[in-house]
């Protein structure tokens, strides 16, 4: 495709460092099933690479990531095969952030705007979160009918389950600076030129590391023990799916249409 907006995934790469700019502006980057197959390969293939030292995933637009493209989970269907679609989208989610933290690569944020829902997700199993002063972090799920599944356990590993329960339940935007406070992201900085900047200073001091030894070190971290456990992410698949196939109905199109859902009156 020659046009750049027809491409969901920007992947560049400039030397070791790999940037992989969700690209869906006119939906604020939601994650549509084209957006997540390309990211899931681009995983794959850096999962093998040890010539690349340095992820950054950013949004393009403005924007992180606003979450699962809710047009494809309201999306009509048959009930059984809707419910088979939820488990097996929510699985995937569930992987795919197994798969960022597991990269022996050292995977940077860079988070303008939006990072919700599943964008969250991205945010937490990234080793560096940086994010610029008007950037807004929200696990707004349940005010959709759904619910936080496959992120929750990666809100509560970086944030601590007091706070990742507010979140998830409260489903309220909270700020950069909030996000910073809460232990969400490691850094905010005054706008985006200021963001691009720290981004490009943290990878100079990445570079400093060896490469053998930056993927050990990650390799130890994980053997320390993962957020998620055992049962879970199948556990987490089922209740989407069971909220997908009923409340999500009335939260998806409330919220389409811009008006409270009826739960809320």
């Amino acid at each position: 495709m020659s046009d750049a907006a027809e491409i969901p995934l920007l992947v560049q790469r400039d030397g070791p460092v790999v940037r992989a700019i969700l690209n869906r502006p006119a939906r604020r980057n939601a994650m549509s099933t084209a957006l997540v197959e390309a990211l899931d390969a681009l995983l794959a293939g850096l999962r093998e690479d040890r010539s690349a030292r340095v992820l950054v995933l950013s949004g393009a637009g403005g924007h992180f990531c606003a979450g699962l493209d809710l047009n494809e989970v309201g999306a009509p269907a048959a009930p059984e095969e809707k419910l088979a679609q939820q488990l097996e989208r929510n699985r995937r989610t569930g992987a795919r952030f197994a798969a960022i933290a597991a990269l022996p690569q050292v995977v940077i944020a860079q988070v303008e705007g939006s990072a919700f829902a599943g964008g969250l997700g991205l945010v937490c199993a990234a080793d560096i979160a940086l994010a610029s002063a008007e950037a807004r972090f929200a696990a707004p799920e349940v005010r959709r009918g759904l619910v936080a599944a496959q992120i929750l356990p990666w809100l509560s590993h970086r944030m601590g389950r007091s706070e990742a329960a507010r979140l998830v339940l409260q489903g309220a935007p909270v700020s950069a600076a909030e996000a910073a406070a809460r232990g969400l992201v490691h850094e905010v900085l005054p706008d985006a030129a200021a963001l691009a900047a720290r981004v490009e200073a943290v990878i100079a001091d990445l570079r400093q590391g060896a490469p053998g030894a930056l993927a050990e070190t990650k390799a130890l971290m994980t053997a320390l023990g993962g957020p998620v456990p055992e049962g879970y992410a199948d556990a987490g698949a089922q209740a989407f799916a069971r909220c997908a196939a009923g409340e999500a109905e009335e939260g998806i199109a409330a919220f389409k249409a811009k008006r409270p859902p009826a739960w809320a009156s």
